[in-house]
């Protein structure tokens, strides 16, 4: 996959590309569809996907909570996954986001990327103060020389699928409701890092990992399949993660903690991707250290079942 970051300079390749453009935070079932669009409106033109980076929320409010479900960098390799084979992820600044509708349908589409044909969702707000609509750049299309599909908006369970109602999920604790909008499990990807190596003492050894620019999902125990995505120890498992501040040591900082089940190695520097299967339990402070090996136990053994039935 191409990644192109700026629409001003763009190699002949990677113009006359058919382009599905939005946010595609979760690239949830909903953003899958939109792309399925993209490439079925012109199967001979490689397949793109225009995102920006901050992600314009970022941008306008770098002070509001975290809310993104992934990082730029899972977010590709999820694109990539799909089969997409051009990913202009444009800089969102201050120039870009001055540009009014019609600017931004001739300077960044039309001239710019040279795109022959995008693919929007029905709710697809563009230009500055996000001013123009869909319809808004259809009508451009007819005129700038490119096509436009307006993707119907995909609902589950009565309910539009959202990055919104993704994150309302996750909150609340409920990753397969999650899941069943996203297409696949929700997952935290990561190096892992040095912790306090509490879990090694207490005969669960963990590998800990920032969720720091992240939504936050409950924070609890969570039934966990983990990918170890490099190094020595590539390959998939199983396990149970703690995602929180660990009252129990007085934490601040939000991290998960990963429990691998039947593994022993040194995963330091290497990269993990944790996605999240059933919530077991909230956080809680224990009256001493053996209840709290009791209750961790208890969580394993919930998590092997749970996990075996997959």
């Amino acid at each position: 996959m191409r990644m192109i970051r700026d629409y001003q300079f763009v190699d002949p390749e990677d113009r006359g590309a058919t382009v599905a453009i939005g946010n595609f935070d979760g690239v949830h079932r909903g953003h899958q569809s939109v792309i399925e669009l993209a490439r079925q409106a012109a199967p001979d033109a490689p397949l793109g996907v225009m995102t920006f980076e901050p992600h314009p929320r970022e941008f306008f409010a770098p002070d509001a909570p975290p809310f993104r479900l992934m990082r730029a960098e899972t977010r590709a390799h999820r694109l990539e996954k799909l089969g997409v084979e051009r990913l202009y992820e444009l800089n969102f600044n201050t120039a870009l986001s001055s540009l009014s509708p019609e600017d931004f349908a001739k300077d960044v589409i039309a001239e710019g990327l040279g795109l022959s044909h995008v693919v929007i969702g029905a709710d697809f707000c563009f230009g500055k103060g996000r001013a123009g609509t869909a319809e808004d750049l259809r009508d451009f299309g007819r005129q700038m020389g490119f096509g436009v599909t307006i993707a119907p908006l995909m609902a589950h369970s009565d309910k539009t699928v959202s990055s919104t109602a993704i994150r309302t999920a996750l909150t609340e604790g409920r990753p397969r409701d999650a899941a069943a909008m996203l297409g696949h499990w929700h997952r935290i990807d990561g190096e892992v890092i040095g912790g306090e190596q509490r879990g090694r003492e207490l005969g669960f050894p963990t590998a800990n990992m920032s969720i720091e620019g992240l939504h936050q999902p409950a924070f609890g125990v969570y039934a966990v399949l983990v990918d170890v995505l490099d190094g020595p120890y590539e390959g998939s498992y199983h396990g149970a993660a703690s995602l929180g501040v660990r009252p129990m040591f007085n934490g601040e900082q939000p991290n998960i903690e990963t429990f691998l089940f039947d593994f022993s190695g040194d995963l330091y520097g290497s990269t993990l991707s944790v996605g999240l299967v059933d919530y077991l339990r909230p956080e809680m402070k224990f009256d001493g250290l053996d209840a709290l090996i009791a209750q961790m136990d208890a969580d394993c053994a919930k998590a092997r079942d749970i996990l075996a039935a997959l």
